[in-house]
């Protein structure tokens, strides 16, 4: 592991706090006062530096603007109940950080950077953290290739940045979704497990057409058969099936997302059946005319849960009960808030407290 010298720290003249509307917290709108930038060269990471947030300069040459060398992670940030701050499993975004760096040749960030990065950072502007219940602050490490070049290559220049901003939640209300059985967002070989750009950018068009038809983001299914169920576009799949919650498998075609991990994990500990298996079209239909499927819902990082109210499968539209009491997803979601704001004990050792 790379040990890194005291991370230098560029303070702004001029913070943007008094200009947040704190009761209006939509995702995405606000930067935090800082930023982490460390830049690989010459084979090797070079010392991280924290500076207020601004725009970059690059070279119109520089390889990320032309073959796709991007990656991201998204974080988050709480307030404890006693006042402390808690980054949320910062260890295992750091595992996938570098998955999705190793399968796009790109240079991978040493844990220590990524953690007492992460730290620091968010140490100064610990005032960004929002208060109010569903709230947080998002951080999102990134990185890009840099090397000034046209020619189709693996970069040998990289930039790692952190940013962050406060958030309220990502979808304020249930969702619909369309089963997607003509585009496709990654194939079994592909770069869908990888958090990169371009799955991001591929997956654009299909969804404007399904938002064209009334619904709020697509239920993706695998590139090979489009028989069975892979994730939604934010987020990963699950359902309740028969009083069992079911989830399709990873694979090199599915994100391994963090949420998906806890929710799994806490459904576990309170004796909730848990299958990880593929879930064909044709079972959600059987389901839905059985009457044996009584919830589906999306959960990742940036939306927490989000419960799906219709499935869209061809031309029939299928309804789920919103019942949001005494739900898998919602006492799932109750348990996860409570350990992360420090409201229960924290058994699985995720809260990195600052």
């Amino acid at each position: 592991m790379k040990t890194i010298e005291k991370i230098h720290i560029h303070k702004t003249t001029h913070s943007h706090l008094p200009e947040i509307d704190w009761n209006n917290l939509e995702f995405g709108k606000y930067n935090s006062d800082h930023m982490l930038i460390c830049d690989y060269a010459d084979e090797e990471w070079h010392s991280p530096r924290i500076v207020p947030f601004g725009n970059l300069s690059l070279s119109p040459t520089s390889l990320c603007l032309h073959y796709g060398q991007t990656i991201f992670e998204g974080m988050k940030a709480f307030k404890t109940v006693d006042g402390r701050i808690n980054i949320f499993r910062p260890y295992k975004h750091h595992e996938r950080f570098a998955r999705s760096a190793e399968r796009m040749c790109m240079a991978v960030i040493p844990q220590e950077i990524f953690i007492e990065g992460l730290h620091q950072l968010i140490e100064l502007d610990r005032e960004w953290i929002p208060s109010q219940a569903s709230s947080s602050l998002y951080i999102r490490p990134f990185m890009i290739a840099t090397e000034a070049r046209l020619g189709v290559k693996v970069s040998d220049a990289y930039r790692f940045l952190i940013v962050s901003g406060p958030v309220g939640p990502y979808y304020s209300k249930p969702i619909s979704v369309k089963v997607e059985c003509e585009f496709v967002r990654a194939a079994r070989g592909g770069t869908g497990y990888a958090k990169c750009g371009g799955n991001y950018g591929a997956a654009f068009y299909p969804t404007q057409k399904a938002r064209e038809q009334g619904y709020d983001q697509v239920l993706w299914t695998d590139g090979k058969e489009n028989k069975y169920i892979e994730e939604s576009g934010t987020m990963n799949a699950m359902f309740v099936i028969n009083q069992i919650l079911v989830t399709p498998p990873l694979s090199d075609s599915i994100l391994d997302g963090v949420t998906r991990d806890s929710f799994i994990v806490l459904a576990k500990d309170s004796g909730i059946p848990v299958q990880e298996r593929p879930i064909s079209i044709n079972e959600l239909e059987e389901a839905f005319r059985k009457k044996t499927i009584t919830e589906a819902f999306g959960v990742g990082t940036a939306a927490v849960v989000s419960p799906i109210k219709t499935i869209g499968i061809g031309d029939i539209n299928y309804d789920l009960p919103l019942n949001n009491k005494n739900t898998v997803a919602e006492s799932l979601k109750a348990r996860f808030e409570r350990i992360r704001t420090g409201k229960e004990a924290d058994i699985h050792n995720w809260n990195y407290i600052l």
